[in-house]
């Protein structure tokens, strides 16, 4: 096992889907769903839609339809599929000690959904959400993590992303904010400073200053050179 490594940050910014909420099951049977409506390729379709607005999922796999009419279907049926939202592992825990910190969810889904995912699995639901519905720019593009860190009142250095995806990662590079990624499996998501297997590795607490201090037990680095640990 890695030697644990210490952070500090004033915010931490996550990620939905993968790292707060296991919604694999509700994604991979709407859009199987989909899919099939469109006569797409089923697996190309789930590749393709990890970590992407739904607008962004049309535009590359069915450019010939109305990208507004295909995400308002989407939308539609997520509105009413929570069946099978449960928390990730260390989730809960490591929300419950970050208590009043400075955090936010950064999805790319929209906020209806990323409010129900988050109360169908029983997470608290924080005072900055950035969704879909809030940019311009999805992930990989920086505006999404940006805009949290702008919300929040700190500054994009300050802050730690936690992602699942590989255009996920690259947004929080782009916007020039430490990354940690999280795999189960040994597959690096590149660019990431540290990489866990779950939030169950990551434990969290606020100092005296309202300072984030992150302890990561069992760490790989990926991009060591840029790590900023505490000391």
């Amino acid at each position: 096992m890695a030697e644990a490594r210490r952070w500090c940050a004033q915010a931490v910014l996550f990620d939905l889907d993968g790292v707060l909420v296991d919604s694999m099951p509700v994604i991979v049977r709407l859009l199987t769903r989909w899919a099939d409506l469109h006569g797409l390729d089923r697996a190309v379709t789930l590749s393709s839609a990890h970590g992407r607005r739904e607008a962004d999922l049309v535009a590359q796999l069915a450019p010939w339809a109305d990208v507004a009419e295909e995400v308002a279907r989407m939308q539609k049926w997520q509105a009413t599929e929570f069946d099978g939202c449960v928390p990730c592992p260390g989730a809960q825990r490591l929300l419950t000690a970050l208590g009043d910190c400075r955090w936010a969810v950064v999805t790319s889904g929209s906020r209806s959904v990323a409010l129900g995912r988050l109360r169908a699995a029983g997470l608290p639901v924080p005072a900055t959400l950035v969704s879909a519905d809030d940019v311009v720019h999805g992930k990989p593009h920086p505006e999404p993590y940006l805009k949290a860190a702008a919300a929040l009142g700190v500054l994009p250095t300050e802050c730690v992303v936690v992602e699942d995806a590989p255009s996920g990662v690259a947004s929080g590079l782009g916007a020039g904010m430490r990354v940690i990624a999280v795999a189960p499996g040994p597959e690096e998501l590149r660019g990431a400073h540290a990489q866990v297997a779950s939030l169950a590795d990551i434990d969290g607490f606020r100092d005296a200053e309202r300072e984030i201090r992150l302890t990561l037990g069992g760490a790989r680095d990926s991009t060591a050179s840029h790590l900023q640990p505490e000391g």
